[in-house]
């Protein structure tokens, strides 16, 4: 991790167990960090980025309008859609067809059974569709989680806040860490996501050009 990020963020503790122990907020995330980290470490920070938002711990939710979830085993496929011919529809909770929550129960653990639907402590759901990632190249998606506009209005310092309240909570981003009943989790860790995410911002959000 470059030295500046390093300065930049205190030490965020994850649990590496399947029970999550404490997570603290950053105590100095500095904007005017931003230009401290080089362009070509911004880059190899947002390619380690895209491979977490690629992975089918994440994009499997991350879909378009057509509000189908997809069930994408390993991380090599292959891709199809949910079961059951599930549609979250324009509420993506699935409350024109069937609500998530019928299989998706909210639970204050992020373990699961073999075989039974994942869980979160939060109500299941789909991104908004403005959070698209299935399909979509590097460029496309560094596009998109640069603009406050399609990322839920936030800058690279709100990106990774999010990422760390939303593990606070539970949510569906530790889940990716740590999915159960032998699901692959996404790559690296959540605390190295958080610092890649950093470190692109302070290197000024810079994206592949392919």
């Amino acid at each position: 991790m470059p030295k500046s990020v390093a300065a930049a963020v205190s030490v965020i503790v994850l649990a590496t167990s399947s029970a999550f122990a404490e997570t603290e907020a950053p105590a100095a995330i500095d904007p005017a960090a931003e230009g401290s980290v080089s362009v070509d470490d911004g880059l190899a920070a947002f390619s380690r980025i895209y491979e977490v938002t690629r992975h089918p711990r994440c994009v499997n939710c991350h879909v378009g309008a057509d509000h189908v979830p997809m069930w994408y085993g390993d991380a090599n496929g292959p891709a199809r859609p949910h079961g059951m011919n599930i549609n979250a529809g324009e509420s993506r909770i699935g409350a024109e067809t069937l609500i998530c929550s019928t299989c998706h129960r909210t639970s204050k653990t992020l373990e699961s059974a073999p075989h039974a639907p994942p869980r979160a402590a939060l109500d299941w759901q789909l991104p908004p569709v403005e959070f698209e990632w299935f399909g979509r190249t590097a460029a496309e998606i560094c596009a998109q989680l640069s603009d406050p506009l399609r990322n839920g209005g936030r800058d690279w310092v709100g990106l990774a806040e999010h990422l760390i309240d939303d593990a606070g909570h539970l949510g569906f981003v530790l889940w990716g860490w740590q999915p159960g009943s032998g699901r692959d989790p996404a790559p690296y860790s959540l605390q190295e996501h958080v610092e890649d995410v950093l470190a692109w911002g302070m290197a000024g959000q810079p994206c592949p050009t392919e």
